[in-house]
């Protein structure tokens, strides 16, 4: 074998071991998925079950996301169903009992081909460096896949040919095991075939426009800000300065009058710079995560806002930069138009997802369709396949919930 030869197989043995860890560490999660799956399966004969059916078709959907996700990144990209309905009727997708199935067999016979395939090359590289070490090692242990007892250097140089050997089979059955361990999840998390995929093509298109949409509106939102803003308070200060120059030499007690003007308003112009960066986004954001962001807003809304929060890993930065943007639009609405005394937030990080929940005690009635930012609010959220339920009956209270895919 030539040495681009070698090179080229190292690289392709060295992809199938990464797969065959990611699959495990995916595998390791549908275990106890699958074990919750039965014993809501079993409780639902008694009735008591069907309480956590709902959730347990979001726990399965999640895992079964975090697969497609995974092959997607080692092959063909995996077009997932969306998101399940919070209710019973989850379990009349089709999709779902596919993910159900892939699970059953992801969680046992693609664990044990992923424990195998990364526990040959370990063990192999045990025997090839026996000989190093064999004299400290008992006498009546074998190292690795050995089955003999190892007393004299021959035979650990033995135990040494007999590494070398599995380190071949290892090299060889690599890539099989790993399209042998992504193949159930290529063929039952895919879109069956016939499949008509339109609407979900279509549902992708417009949240892509409602994430441009978003964007351009982001824009406007400081353009004007600025211009509006800051820069008449920088006009001002150049005029200012400039009265203050002509000034000096005749009447310096109005100099220094015009110049006092002209600081309060660079301060001015500084204080609404720092307001329209914290709109882009929050320094404390990007230190400290998104709990002390969160904080932040609790303390600054002017109703009384009590903060629930549970966030033990952090988002990917555009997702927690969406779920700052959620909570501060919120809490404008709530201060604006709620009539509210009191007011709540909930996060929490679940099933990968990140769920966000804003309460008040309002008057409610609040209406997406009424110019109370809740459109602006949604595009953002379904920009990120995430999803928006707003619950607000007339006499309150109104309730937003929100999530988000927590990716990283």
């Amino acid at each position: 074998m030539t040495l681009d030869g070698l090179r080229r197989r190292t690289r392709v043995t060295v992809s199938a071991l990464r797969r065959l860890f990611g699959g495990l560490g995916t595998a390791v999660l549908a275990l106890p998925v699958l074990l919750w799956l039965l014993v809501v399966a079993v409780a639902s004969l008694g009735g008591i079950g069907l309480f956590f059916a709902p959730s347990a078709a979001q726990t399965v959907r999640a895992v079964a996301d975090r697969e497609r996700a995974r092959l997607s990144r080692w092959g063909p990209e995996i077009l997932g169903p969306g998101p399940l309905p919070p209710s019973l009727r989850a379990w009349r997708d089709p999709s779902l009992w596919r993910e159900v199935a892939w699970l059953a067999e992801h969680a046992t016979l693609g664990f044990l081909i992923s424990l195998f395939g990364l526990t040959v090359p370990l063990s192999a590289l045990q025997d090839v460096t026996y000989p190093l070490w064999w004299s400290r090692a008992s006498p009546e242990s074998a190292p690795g896949l050995v089955f003999w007892s190892v007393h004299t250097q021959l035979d650990a140089l033995l135990v040494a040919l007999y590494g070398v050997a599995w380190v071949v089979i290892g090299i060889a059955v690599a890539p099989w095991l790993a399209r042998a361990q992504a193949g159930p999840g290529r063929r039952l998390l895919a879109p069956p075939p016939g499949t008509d995929l339109s609407l979900r093509i279509v549902e992708l298109t417009a949240t892509r426009a409602a994430a441009l949409d978003a964007h351009a509106a982001e824009l406007r939102r400081i353009e004007r800000s600025l211009h509006d803003g800051a820069q008449n308070r920088l006009v001002a200060v150049s005029v200012l300065l400039g009265a203050a120059r002509r000034a000096v030499a005749r009447d310096p007690a109005t100099a220094t009058e015009v110049l006092d003007r002209a600081q309060e308003a660079a301060e001015q112009a500084l204080a609404e710079l720092r307001t329209v960066v914290r709109g882009i986004l929050p320094p404390v954001l990007d230190g400290r995560g998104l709990d002390a962001a969160l904080a932040g807003l609790a303390a600054d809304c002017a109703v009384p806002c009590r903060l629930d929060v549970d966030l033990p890993t952090r988002c990917a930065a555009s997702v927690e930069a969406t779920a700052y943007f959620v909570v501060a639009e919120a809490l404008t609405n709530i201060t604006k138009h709620s009539g509210a005394t009191s007011a709540r937030v909930t996060a929490r990080i679940e099933n990968q997802r990140l769920r966000l929940s804003i309460e008040d005690d309002g008057h409610g009635g609040a209406d997406e369709n009424g110019g109370s930012g809740i459109t602006g609010i949604r595009r953002r959220v379904e920009a990120y396949d995430g999803s928006l339920i707003l619950t607000s009956p007339a006499g309150g209270p109104t309730t937003l919930r929100v999530e988000l895919p927590c990716g990283s």
